[in-house]
């Protein structure tokens, strides 16, 4: 290799190790920035699980239906796991129970028959009374619907955040492992590439007569 071969060389590498160092370090510090915000903005909500004496059957974390999360009873909701495990396995349990699996979007379509056939139902009508009481549960069910919903989203999304913050971390900690990689490979070819070649080329080097 001819010395204009090899600045070339050292040169592309030693771009390379700026460039994946740069990369590495915005990567972690946008993974932690992102992890940071996730668990601030948590910790402000204050949402706590059930206390642990809600762990009992018939309890708020009834061993039987929530075993997955009962781990969590009495702490605070601050980081995406525990987003995650409160948003689907204890509201989402929840929410299921509240109309028999029906959603917000789907409780729209309840209210309306109801409504028509009260509308043709005179007040002296003893339906009359079963009516409204109906309305009052369809509107209290939509009401929990939406809030659980609204606050489950909220938090499945943060636990989404909190996961791209894991794993952008995890990819800055992967380039940085190249730079080093790279690095390494500068430092042989400016310290250790000639002098290998020069021993090598003492050993290839024919016998004078």
């Amino acid at each position: 290799m001819n010395k204009a071969m090899k600045w070339r060389i050292v040169t592309l590498q030693a771009v390379l190790v700026a460039v994946l160092a740069f990369a590495s370090g915005f990567a972690i510090f946008e993974g932690a920035f992102v992890t940071g915000m996730v668990s601030d903005n948590l910790a402000a909500q204050k949402i706590f699980f059930p206390p642990q004496s809600a762990v009992v059957a018939g309890g708020a974390l009834d061993p039987a239906e929530f075993g997955d999360i009962t781990k969590y009873a009495g702490q605070q909701v601050d980081n995406g796991e525990k987003a995650k495990a409160y948003g689907n396995g204890f509201l989402g349990r929840h929410i299921a129970k509240v109309a028999g699996g029906l959603t917000y979007a789907q409780m729209g379509t309840l209210s309306g028959p109801v409504n028509a056939e009260l509308a043709t139902t005179a007040k002296t009508d003893p339906n009359y009374a079963v009516l409204q009481a109906k309305l009052a549960t369809i509107a209290g069910q939509k009401t929990t619907l939406f809030t659980g919903e609204m606050l489950r989203s909220t938090l499945l999304n943060a636990w989404g955040w909190s996961q791209m913050g894991m794993y952008t971390t995890f990819a800055g900690y992967v380039v940085m492992i190249a730079a080093l990689i790279v690095l390494g490979a500068l430092v042989f070819e400016l310290f250790f590439a000639d002098r290998k070649l020069e021993a090598t080329a003492k050993v290839l080097k024919p016998a004078t007569a």
